[in-house]
């Protein structure tokens, strides 16, 4: 597998994280504001967090400057490995906790 491989998987990955988060994200603040638990105020704001860390790798995977060029060739396959599982894994988790909340 070529190093583009790695980075269209960790970019397809991420975005797909980011969506399930403003996806799960809307859910839990329009329940924050029907039922002002601080159960989902944690989760809005948990949420909001991982949102802004799937959003800033996907700006850097698809359009830093230096980055994106960086991440695309010169990247060590070993350390796309290392990131990938991360980022499936969570996509993973995104999965079923998106299927929990919708429930």
């Amino acid at each position: 597998m070529t190093t583009i491989d790695w980075i269209d998987i960790a970019r397809v990955s991420v975005a797909a994280n980011t969506g399930m988060l403003l996806a799960l994200v809307w859910i839990w603040g329009r329940n924050y504001a029907t039922f002002r638990s601080k159960h989902s105020l944690g989760l809005a704001a948990f949420g909001s967090l991982l949102l802004a860390q799937n959003a800033l790798s996907l700006y850097f995977y698809l359009f830093h400057p230096v980055l994106a060029g960086w991440f695309a060739t010169d990247m060590p396959p070993l350390a796309w490995q290392a990131n990938i599982v991360i980022h499936v894994f969570q996509t993973v988790a995104l999965v079923f906790l998106l299927w929990v909340t919708w429930d």
